[in-house]
């Protein structure tokens, strides 16, 4: 992103050339915009800068305004990359980079197409066709570190003292300034001994202390529900979604197969610390 002072500069100063509105309609990403010390700056180049603009104030700016902002700044880098050296390390960046924006584009295009009706309803039953209904439960704990701390608290519990005042008070966990909530929950969400006291307490319940490898817990069972599949249009952007990633996914590894990948052996692994050998020219 540009910083303001950029921004506030080119609002301010005089343009470095003549106005750009005459520029035909037709002109390509390869038109020549500037130059500098020979090196072109191009309208495709203008396009994937102002792409990159992510502050409102900026993007809200007028196209003159913007336009000169970021020739000034491509006017700039440009320049300064003249008299920069080329090594090892600034060649391996670049071809990164190169990759990586190709591979993105790539990318890109395999998810673009936006799913079939019948593709996110094979997935719908794929998920949930078979899906059974699960119990969820509602519930709330105060943890501390030993048995007999436990025990106490369930002492003062059964004579009536207020479970969120006492897991405010005591609680280690970080529900502890929640009053000890746990939100909903399915029990295969919870370590074996916290789901099997849950499963066996009827609602509004106190359990017994319950040790588990996080300390002692005393458990409340605020409530329980039985949570059915969701119906297709509740999750169809998910589903959507699901199908774009797996067909980008599968097309992935389908081109990864058939590329002919030759691996250099006996290199060792070591020489990727040695960064010294980034500032050869």
């Amino acid at each position: 992103m540009l910083k303001r002072s950029i921004l506030a500069a080119a609002v301010i100063a005089a343009p470095l050339m003549a106005p750009v509105a005459g520029l035909a309609q037709d002109k390509g990403a390869d038109t020549v915009v500037a130059t500098v010390n020979g090196q072109d700056i191009t309208l495709g180049q203008m396009i994937v800068m102002k792409q990159s603009v992510q502050d409102p104030q900026m993007a809200n700016l007028p196209d003159q305004a913007l336009w000169d902002m970021m020739l000034d700044q491509l006017i700039r880098q440009t320049a300064v990359a003249a008299t920069g050296t080329e090594t090892a390390g600034t060649r391996a960046q670049l071809e990164l980079q190169r990759r990586n924006t190709l591979a993105t584009a790539a990318v890109s295009r395999i998810a673009e197409p936006e799913p079939t009706e019948d593709e996110i309803k094979a997935a719908y039953d794929r998920l949930f066709a078979d899906a059974e209904a699960v119990t969820e439960y509602s519930a709330a704990h105060i943890l501390v570190d030993s048995e007999e701390k436990a025990k106490d608290l369930k002492r003062q519990l059964d004579e009536g003292a207020d479970f969120g005042t006492l897991a405010e008070e005591n609680s280690t966990g970080p529900s502890g300034p929640n009053k000890g909530d746990l939100g909903w929950f399915s029990a295969d969400q919870m370590v074996p001994p916290f789901a099997e006291a849950v499963q066996g307490m009827e609602k509004d319940q106190v359990s017994d202390p319950v040790q588990t490898d996080f300390g002692w817990h005393v458990i409340r069972l605020n409530d329980t529900r039985v949570k059915e599949a969701p119906q297709l249009d509740e999750v169809r952007d998910e589903l959507a979604q699901l199908v774009r990633r797996e067909k980008v996914e599968a097309a992935i590894e389908k081109i990864v197969d058939e590329a002919t990948v030759e691996k250099t052996e006996g290199l060792d692994p070591a020489l990727m610390n040695d960064d010294d050998l980034l500032g050869a020219e």
